[in-house]
């Protein structure tokens, strides 16, 4: 796949993925409507996201706190706008949540800049974020990112960690971020049955907690990415990150 894409390109991307959404909900009985797109735009230029927005793309993935600040002012010049950062949040503002790991010192800078903060992997960094969002009086949306995979490099929670759990149980006493769901990363396999498995069994952990904690919000289920978003919609996706397969290979560093 080329390393930039024309506008007619990127929007025929996102409306082959749209149609392979479309045809995943009808296989697993469900509506196209139940699973929103999220464009990775993580090391991509403004540009870029300008094109998929003007495609008719609302929601944006960004890894890195310091990268998006320093691509909003390009956004704000190309007629962009972010819910959260100069925008009311309309229809006309694009969403831009924050997929990567998040140090516990970042919080401040990530409540200002993102819309939602969708990788809250530790207690401590839910405490951060919360306090942050709370001197900046908005209301902040994370999910919970959950581990299921036994790769060093990926982070998050431990389905059954206690750390989880004491999390869950003091999400009430924070009153400044919202809780909306869980999020995961499938590993890294050729085989697409690994990343089922995976998505399953977030799918089931969520309807367990949902029981269990029946006044949180578990209603988000983000998972599956250009490989595999598929299963992800077929296994109860209700948000899937693409990156790759929109904008085609990210750009190389200098």
């Amino acid at each position: 796949m080329p390393e930039h894409l024309s506008i007619a390109s990127i929007a025929e991307n996102i409306r082959c993925i749209q149609e392979k959404i479309s045809t995943a909900t009808h296989r697993s009985g469900r509506s196209h409507d139940e699973v929103k797109l999220m464009a990775v735009s993580k090391m991509q230029p403004a540009t870029a996201i300008s094109e998929a927005f003007a495609a008719g793309v609302r929601l944006f993935g960004e890894n890195r706190v310091q990268e998006f600040r320093q691509k909003l002012k390009d956004l704000n010049t190309l007629g962009v706008l972010v819910a959260g950062c100069g925008s009311s949040g309309d229809g006309n503002a694009a969403e831009v949540h924050l997929i990567g790991h998040l140090q516990s010192n970042k919080a401040t800078r990530a409540a200002e800049l993102f819309t939602a903060v969708d990788t809250v992997d530790s207690l401590k960094l839910a405490l951060r974020l919360d306090e942050a969002a709370g001197k900046l009086e908005k209301r902040l949306p994370v999910l919970i990112e959950i581990k299921l995979s036994e790769e060093a490099a990926k982070t998050g929670f431990e389905p059954e960690s206690a750390e989880l759990m004491e999390l869950l149980d003091r999400f009430s006493d924070m009153k400044h971020i919202q809780m909306r769901g869980l999020m995961t990363v499938a590993p890294f396999d050729e085989n697409p049955e690994i990343a089922r498995i995976c998505f399953r069994h977030l799918r089931q952990l969520r309807e367990q907690l949902a029981a269990r904690y029946d006044r949180l919000d578990f209603s988000e289920l983000s998972m599956g990415m250009s490989g595999d978003f598929e299963i992800a919609v077929e296994e109860g996706s209700t948000l899937v990150r693409v990156g790759t397969a929109i904008f085609g290979s990210r750009p190389k560093p200098a």
